[in-house]
């Protein structure tokens, strides 16, 4: 350590060093007058260090766990008989997974609004609802947590294909059901959840780059809607169930009313937010669901 010596002359102040070399920092506490810590001198620059760089799925891993888990289920699929490009129910598993009105609320097949989410038509069907799950799950992760974003995807799903069967139940004297598969219910209610937190005042981002992420996810919606309906007008072979788009979309607009504004708010504030969120739209959806059913088998 560094030689200091006190001058007896001032008792009860404080000793200074009586050298220019490195500098001598007296401690906190009661034992100021008696110890000293010694600070080496910095004989050369040391740039600061750059933050380490994440890899995406650092940042997004539900995101891919989720969009893992569609890929496998399509190849799944095909090993079962499917077909790469045409709709087909010669896979016994899309025959089991697919949705279809009649038969969930006939037999009681429930599971079937959840598997629909994760079960494509083809890979034209696949890689478009990929890429859209991909890119907004990317933009939704960090906002929502891994948890958040599987729980978001699940149940805006849910709910997109609930208001699909409700409108398409395929029973007798009801509107003619149809066969339903893919993720885009769940991909909408993804956007619809965006679109409300990129509202939230408390977001650590420049405000003109929320505002521009906020008109893209609301202009991606608007467009796939009106593609959508377009293949109703159109009367394609393969249509598009814009029923699952829009309970999926409004799903998702009820799952993030909780969060805001508290994105951006303390961690533990958030997190009781978002079981709040989670608890209360599963709690809709069994409603929806017994209504639904209460309307159409139950009476």
């Amino acid at each position: 350590m560094g030689a200091w010596q006190s001058n007896g002359d001032h008792q009860g102040e404080r000793p200074y060093p009586t050298h220019t070399g490195p500098e001598i920092l007296p401690p906190e506490g009661r034992e100021a007058e008696q110890s000293w810590y010694y600070q080496p001198a910095q004989t050369e620059y040391v740039p600061p260090s750059e933050p380490q760089r994440r890899s995406r799925w650092a940042y997004a891993p539900a995101t891919y766990v989720l969009v893992g888990i569609n890929c496998f289920a399509f190849l799944m699929m095909l090993l079962t008989g499917g077909s790469l490009i045409e709709p087909t129910l010669r896979s016994p598993l899309f025959s089991a997974f697919a949705l279809n009105g009649g038969v969930v609320l006939d037999y009681g097949q429930w599971w079937r609004l959840f598997t629909a989410t994760f079960t494509h038509v083809g890979w034209i069907h696949l890689l478009s609802n990929m890429w859209c799950l991909w890119n907004l799950g990317l933009l939704g992760e960090p906002l929502v947590g891994p948890f958040g974003i599987v729980a978001a995807y699940v149940l805006t799903g849910l709910g997109g294909n609930l208001l699909s069967t409700a409108v398409h139940p395929g029973l007798p004297g009801a509107p003619n059901g149809i066969i339903g598969a893919g993720a885009s219910g769940a991909v909408f209610g993804l956007a619809g959840v965006l679109i409300v937190l990129l509202k939230s005042p408390l977001l650590p981002l420049p405000r003109m780059e929320v505002m521009r992420l906020r008109r893209s996810v609301i202009w991606f919606a608007v467009l796939n809607f009106v593609i959508g309906a377009g293949t109703w007008v159109a009367r394609t072979r393969v249509q598009i169930d814009n029923m699952a788009h829009l309970g999926g979309f409004l799903s998702g607009l009820a799952f993030a009313l909780p969060l805001v504004p508290r994105i951006g708010a303390p961690r533990e504030t958030f997190l009781r937010r978002r079981r709040l969120a989670v608890l209360g739209m599963s709690f809709l959806l069994l409603l929806i669901a017994f209504g639904v059913y209460s309307f159409y088998v139950g009476r």
